[in-house]
Order: C-alpha cells, then structure tokens, then sequence
C-alpha cells in the first residue's frame, strides 16, 4: 500500500443488491487507478449471500424462498463461499486497493486479515482464533471465531475476496449482535439446499461479551487497520461520511 488508507462510513444501507454493486464499482475504480486504497464500513440490510456453487443446486429457488420467509433478501454474490448471512447489528467491511500484483498476495491477505480481525474483536473483550471451525456455515480455513468458557466456538467473522487486473477487494462481515435470526435462517437456507451444516457455530460476539455494542467493534476494528496503514507505509485519514 502507499500514501494514505480512507476510511468511508456509509451512514446507511443503500439495499441489499446495491450495496455490493457499490463495493465492485469500488473494485473497478482502484483497477482504474481513480480511487486509492479505501475501507469502506456500513451495517447492512438482512441479506442473505449465496454463493456461485449454491445457485446451481437443485433446492436453490426454494432456498432463496425460506431467506424470504425470514425477511432476509437472497443474493449470489460474486465471490466464492457457501451462503452466509447478515443484518444491522453487523458489520461489513470493504478494502480495496489498486495493486499491480494483485493476484500474487491473494492468499497471504486471508491470512493477514484474518489475524488482524482476530486481534481486533481481542481488544473489544473477546477470546479468538483463526481457523475453520468444524461444521460452521460457509466455511473457510480463514474464519475468525469467537471462544467461549466452555472451549465452544462461534464464527464471528467470515472474508471473501475479489481480484481483477490491477486491484483487489477484501470484504468481511462481523457479526457483532442478534445471532437468533442468523441460525434461523441459514437452518432452513442449508436444509433446502441440501447442505449439512452445526448451528451452533453461529452466533455473535455479543453471545460472549454481554453488551458488546457495534460502535465498540467498529471503534477495534479502526485502531487495527490504522496499525496496518502504518505497517504498510502510509497514513490512515479521517473517517467521511457517505449516504
């Protein structure tokens, strides 16, 4: 990375669909060498993200259907993964960068995020890890989980990534409350898509840190990525608000 990290907090969901068109056109603009690196933050709409492989399964318009019944809006998304889901006590977190090498240090960004976002929820109050968690939803050897008092482990973060000639886009979500209506829906999201999944794998980091707010996780999450600004060579600017 050089020169400065911004940081956009989007004030409000701009819906399910758009907001994850913006984050491409996010992509697209870094490719195109007319938008440096950025982290964008917003709380989403509840969504319901279906992978590539999941649009292709017998059960996937009835899958599509239960997200629905929940009040969640179904969407396939353009990178990899199994369905995930969120909703407003969530955080999403776009970074993109142009980067000439792009696909090179693919790998090495799910790792490092990983470890970034493990240590961030560590200085919000919570015992992590990095690594798959047998039979978690989306799974990936990348998840950032949570550790209760009993060694139990919930996913609290899952990452995807996106490359193109030029740039890169690293999205996360992090689920910080309300995990109930999370297990609901991807319950019946991998029953009717045929998929074998624990619910209890899911949850939130509010589950093991009682009043947790996400204003605490977003303000974790800044200090950590302005540590990396810095490790990199740059600067991290002030939050601008966007609608």
């Amino acid at each position: 990375m050089s020169g400065a990290l911004t940081v956009v907090r989007q004030q409000k969901s701009l819906g399910a669909a758009a907001d994850l068109d913006f984050a491409l056109a996010m992509l697209d603009a870094a490719r195109r060498g007319a938008l440096e690196p950025t982290l964008r933050i917003y709380r989403p709409r509840p969504t319901v993200a279906l992978g590539q492989r999941d649009a292709k399964l017998p059960g996937f318009a009835a899958a599509q259907a239960a997200c629905r019944r929940h009040g969640f809006e179904p969407l396939v998304r353009k990178a990899g993964g199994r369905a995930a889901a969120y909703h407003s006590d969530c955080l999403v977190l776009d970074h993109v960068e142009p980067d000439a090498d792009a696909l090179t240090g693919s790998r090495g960004r799910f790792a490092d995020f990983g470890v970034l976002l493990a240590g961030a929820l560590e200085k919000a109050g919570l015992k992590t890890g990095v690594g798959e968690i047998p039979g978690e939803y989306c799974p990936g050897e990348f998840t950032v989980y949570g550790e209760g008092p009993a060694g139990e482990r919930i996913k609290l973060a899952g990452t995807a990534q996106r490359v193109v000639a030029g740039a890169w886009l690293f999205s996360t979500v992090l689920v910080v409350g309300n995990g109930t209506p999370l297990r609901r829906v991807l319950t019946d999201c991998y029953a009717e898509l045929g998929l074998g999944w624990d619910p209890r794998t899911a949850g939130a980091a509010r589950d093991l840190v009682p009043g947790l707010s996400v204003a605490d996780v977003e303000d974790a999450v800044l200090q950590a990525y302005g540590g990396y600004a810095r490790l990199a060579g740059g600067d991290f600017e002030a939050l601008r608000q966007v609608v």
